[in-house]
């Protein structure tokens, strides 16, 4: 299992030494714009940029200062958000703004990557007796608490009518649960890629189910909003150099791959298997594929995993037509029956609707 021992180092928090990148602005005068990305090791197309250096070119007739950070995971990503450590967040999985907004967190949603359940997984040592997700019972599980894949835990379990008391969860940072699996301390690993693509070529483990079925993973970009309030311009250009990333990376997976294995560990070819999961297909933020945030919130809720009920219609949702945050309530739009109807949330029976059409 030591194919995936350089992208586990690779994992730790360094918001404490972001790296800068100056751009030289031709036209406007004064001090440069500082513009701080966090992001994280699956953050694809925000690698994409920084490696081409196509934001960089895109932002400097603005004298805009780009500082990089990487963080291990979502949770810690949107926690520099909200301490005015970071001003635009790379893509996070869907679990993770309504963690923040549980928070108070300041935050504005500026697009979505369309949905991706393949990319996530259930890894399970190879010869474990382990075959179904009821077999999961009494098991150690680990877990990367508020990431999507914590919440595809809480949808297996659904499936299989367990509940969290039912299995042994550890909360642990990527490269943390890397180590307790390579260890045997757990019996079975929630994850995301690229490490799941990794186990594929791994001979001690095995995917024992992926995420289609269970949750849709959509990944959101998120901006601070005191300063996609100040710089709209500057969210405008990311937008669409994130939409032409995009577009270019599923283009030329082999090119893509190039340029991500060195920083995830992996050969092209992993990588290549890693990003065929991902749509890499970024929009604007639309209300009927904004539903499930409200299934996902009241979910961990129930699950005592969130200290408050969290209304996601309240959220600050950019609107590129008026350049400025705001919510989906203050604008008029509501989340139609029919879109809720297709919102299915875990409980220990299963599968259920959302009992309260029309709520938002």
């Amino acid at each position: 299992m030591k194919i995936f021992t350089r992208l586990a180092a690779c994992l730790v928090l360094s918001v404490t030494a972001l790296s800068a990148v100056s751009v030289t602005a031709q036209t406007p005068s004064g001090d440069p714009v500082k513009l701080r990305i966090g992001f994280q090791k699956s953050s694809t197309l925000i690698a994409i940029l920084k490696a081409r250096g196509t934001l960089e070119r895109a932002v400097a007739p603005l004298n805009v200062r780009i500082e990089w950070g990487e963080f291990a995971s979502g949770l810690p990503l949107t926690e520099a958000l909200n301490a005015g450590a970071v001003d635009f967040s790379a893509d996070v999985a869907d679990t993770v703004p309504v963690f923040a907004q549980a928070a108070n967190a300041n935050f504005v949603y500026v697009a979505q990557e369309t949905s991706s359940p393949s990319a996530q997984a259930v890894i399970v040592h190879r010869d474990a007796p382990v075959h179904t997700l009821a077999d999961l019972k009494g098991k150690r599980i680990a877990v990367t608490k508020a990431a999507g894949s914590h919440y595809l835990l809480l949808a297996a379990l659904a499936r299989a009518k367990l509940s969290p008391a039912d299995v042994k969860i550890s909360y642990l940072a990527p490269a943390d649960a890397r180590a307790a699996f390579e260890r045997n301390d757990v019996d079975a690993w929630f994850v995301w890629d690229p490490y799941v693509a990794s186990v594929e070529q791994d001979p001690g483990a095995r995917i024992l189910i992926r995420g289609d079925g269970l949750a849709s993973y959509q990944r959101y970009y998120l901006a601070s909003t005191p300063f996609a309030q100040a710089h709209p311009q500057i969210v405008d250009i990311v937008f669409k150099q994130l939409v032409e990333a995009g577009v270019w990376t599923k283009a030329h997976p082999q090119e893509a791959a190039k340029i991500l294995a060195p920083a995830w560990g992996l050969d092209q070819a992993t990588v290549e298997r890693a990003n065929a999961w991902r749509t890499y297909a970024v929009r604007a933020v639309v209300a009927k594929n904004f539903s499930e945030q409200q299934a996902i919130a009241d979910t961990f809720y129930q699950a005592k995993l969130l200290p408050k009920p969290v209304d996601t219609a309240s959220a600050l949702v950019w609107d590129f037509a008026g350049r400025r945050a705001s919510a989906w309530q203050s604008r008029g739009q509501r989340l139609d029956a029919q879109s809720l109807q297709k919102v299915r949330m875990p409980n220990r029976d299963g599968f259920v609707t959302d009992p309260r059409p029309g709520r938002l």
